[in-house]
């Protein structure tokens, strides 16, 4: 899924519309997941070592639990379906384009952003008619930690195609994968430090610690690491085994008839 175009940012109004799809696909399929594990994912397939299809990763990703493909079949329409598809792409191009920027700060506005949701942070500033409007949904679901989610989904598209991210040969840039893949790893585990940064402004409860933001950051530029690195290394070759050669008084394996060394052998 690549293009020349220059990428287009999706809206908050995209990004609401990806929510309302992905709502109405988990109401089939309950394995469908949040965007921000979507988004975390896409990272992982654009830094991925080979270009793996769409009609591969999008099954993957969006099949259903019976080990069905992905398609049309599993949107409630046509329509629903290529608008799905149009804002994926625009997404990965508008990603891709970011971890290609030549950037030094993760201030730069060309550098990369997940669309990532403080969900512990949102709950905190609920007013109590809110939070009891939603106490037991609250009760039965332990609130993920900034970002977890998406480190989530970058850690399954590796668990996904484990020979795509098999250390390479050159000791250094192995060091380096299991460096950058560590700090993701780090994102996938609860924020237990003490919260003392509100994402939802001053007037909101902290619900992030400042280890957890630090740790945010570290796994950003593991993802620009990752990009470099596998763009830098190349696809994996597949090794040619070369079959035991035959005699030259042998038969031809070729079928003619003749001995080898009068044959394919004469070479």
């Amino acid at each position: 899924m690549n293009t020349t175009a220059t990428p287009t940012a999706l809206t908050d109004t995209d990004y609401d519309a990806l929510d309302q799809i992905l709502d109405d696909l988990r109401e089939r399929l309950d394995e469908v997941p949040q965007w921000e594990f979507c988004e975390g994912f896409m990272a992982a397939l654009i830094c991925c070592r080979r270009e793996i299809p769409a009609s591969e990763y999008l099954g993957a990703l969006l099949g259903d639990d019976e080990g069905g493909a992905f398609g049309p079949g599993l949107f409630a329409s046509p329509a629903q379906y290529e608008q799905f598809l149009t804002l994926w792409q625009r997404r990965w191009d508008e990603v891709r384009t970011a971890l290609d920027a030549p950037v030094d700060s993760l201030e730069d506005e060309r550098s990369y952003a997940p669309e990532v949701v403080d969900v512990r942070g949102a709950v905190a500033a609920m007013t109590d008619e809110e939070r009891a409007a939603m106490a037991e949904e609250l009760a039965n679901e332990e609130l993920p930690s900034f970002a977890q989610v998406w480190a989530l989904g970058f850690m399954y598209a590796v668990e996904t195609w484990p020979e795509e991210w098999a250390p390479p040969r050159d000791k250094e840039a192995a060091g380096w994968l299991e460096d950058a893949l560590e700090r993701l790893v780090a994102m996938t585990e609860d924020d237990d430090g003490e919260p003392s940064i509100s994402m939802f402004g001053e007037d909101s409860p902290p619900s992030v610690s400042q280890e957890r933001l630090n740790a945010y950051g570290e796994a950003l530029w593991a993802v620009y690491d990752l990009r470099d690195l596998w763009k830098s290394i190349g696809p994996r070759v597949e090794q040619v085994v070369k079959g035991e050669e035959p005699g030259r008084n042998d038969p031809c394996p070729c079928g003619s008839g003749k001995k080898y060394k009068k044959c394919c052998g004469a070479a």
